[in-house]
């Protein structure tokens, strides 16, 4: 087992807790079996690993995650199955696959309670942090140079197409007018400054809508989902399955469309599996989540 990691394995990391969300619409529709090599490809804490190891005998998994907290603590989760996993230190978009190798592939695209819970990391408004947004925190781009650098045009073009924002000009133009900022709640505060009291006050922060954006930006999400599902299915051996869990519309459109237009693969769910109810109740934050699945042609 590897672990491509700046931090040692023996240091204290902070609890990165994963509560796998569709978990046995996900096993079932991956069709797991004894002897399968199958790759988690955004291992967070461990938890749909956990769920793939203890669905057969013998199953290998690959486990490659961007942020060094997530694989620390998914190899002390999986410590039971040290000698089945490998852990790799990767972007997913950036993984070097090979061809036929697995017979499973999955991703959960959504971001973890770990990092809207880690203060430091500087991505929920909740906490005054320093605006990072940083999934690997080798890269040079935050949320900082992003909110404190880009014109205002920018900004409101993020804003509306990664956040789906009705009120990106109007944020943007606050925000540069109270540059620099350097905190999450600095930056929320200037937002919620600059809406309708019912927009403010509404079922939702009216900061979380520009925060989704930014984080999108800061991590290149979307073209990294792109790069990965163009890539992904060449690594599945024929009968290979790779499900896909998106937590916002702007994922599952690249989902659906990219599972759909493959030439290798052929669609399993035709509409996208979502939680039921009991599910809900005990883990709200898979209310919103959707799961595809395609099957690598024979």
């Amino acid at each position: 087992m590897s672990l491509d990691s700046q931090k040692p394995l023996d240091t204290e990391e902070p609890m990165f807790s994963h509560i796998p969300v569709l978990s046995r619409e996900l096993i079932e529709g991956l069709a797991v079996h004894s002897g399968g090599h199958y790759l988690d490809a955004t291992v967070g804490g461990g938890g749909h690993s956990r769920l793939l190891l203890e669905a057969a005998l013998n199953v290998q998994v690959t486990a490659i995650d961007q942020d060094a907290d997530a694989l620390a603590a998914a190899q002390k989760y999986l410590v039971a199955y040290q000698n089945q996993v490998n852990f790799i230190r990767s972007n997913f978009a950036a993984y070097e696959f090979s061809q036929g190798t697995f017979d499973g592939i999955v991703a959960d695209l959504g971001v973890s309670s770990y990092h809207l819970d880690t203060p430091e990391r500087g991505f929920s408004f909740r906490h005054t942090a320093s605006l990072d947004m940083r999934m690997d925190l080798r890269q040079s781009l935050t949320a900082a140079d992003v909110i404190n650098d880009w014109d205002e045009a920018e900004l409101a073009e993020i804003f509306f197409k990664y956040g789906e924002e009705r009120l990106s000009r109007r944020i943007a133009r606050r925000i540069v007018e109270r540059r620099p900022l350097h905190t999450t709640v600095e930056l929320a505060e200037a937002i919620a400054s600059c809406v309708p009291p019912k927009y403010r006050y509404g079922r939702i922060h009216p900061a979380t809508r520009v925060f989704q954006a930014l984080r999108i930006v800061v991590n290149d999400e979307l073209k990294s989902l792109e790069t990965f599902l163009d890539k992904a299915p060449n690594a599945l051996i024929p009968g290979g399955r790779i499900a896909m869990i998106s937590f916002h519309s702007l994922e599952d459109r690249i989902v659906k469309h990219s599972l759909r237009n493959s030439p290798l693969l052929r669609v399993i769910t035709k509409k996208p599996i979502t939680a039921q109810e009991e599910e809900i109740a005990q883990n709200p934050r898979s209310r919103s989540a959707k799961l595809r699945i395609a099957e690598r042609k024979e």
